[in-house]
């Protein structure tokens, strides 16, 4: 069965970095789109970024282009997202999706607090 889980969520200072994970199992990785969603307290889910099965093309909501790069490296079944200059409003649960637009199986999801 599949199998995601995110690692990487802290807590960062606004203006810092962080680089979440997100480790597959239990499918053919490489033919998959691959998502990243998140959800801020007491809000609903939103979808952050995609890429492609190849990992050649990518796709981000406006307010993180420029700051989040996502990644994968499919000889290890992995998933990454790269986030810069993060903001207070960046704070949400990372959840790792197998789907386009953050629609299918997801992980348990990792936490990132963005404050002072």
């Amino acid at each position: 069965q599949v199998q995601l889980v995110e690692s990487g969520g802290g807590l960062v200072q606004p203006g810092g970095s962080l680089r979440l994970s997100c480790a597959a199992s239990g499918f053919t990785f490489s033919r998959y789109m691959m998502s990243w969603v998140r959800q801020a307290p007491g809000k609903g889910l939103e979808w952050v970024s995609d890429i492609n099965g190849g990992g050649g093309i990518m796709d981000y909501l406006d307010s993180v282009k420029g700051r989040f790069t996502i990644s994968r490296d499919n000889a290890k079944n992995m998933l990454y997202l790269q986030m810069n200059s993060l903001k207070p409003e960046d704070t949400a649960v990372y959840y790792c999706v197998q789907g386009i637009r953050g629609i299918g199986p997801r992980g348990k999801g990792t936490l990132v607090t963005v404050s002072s």
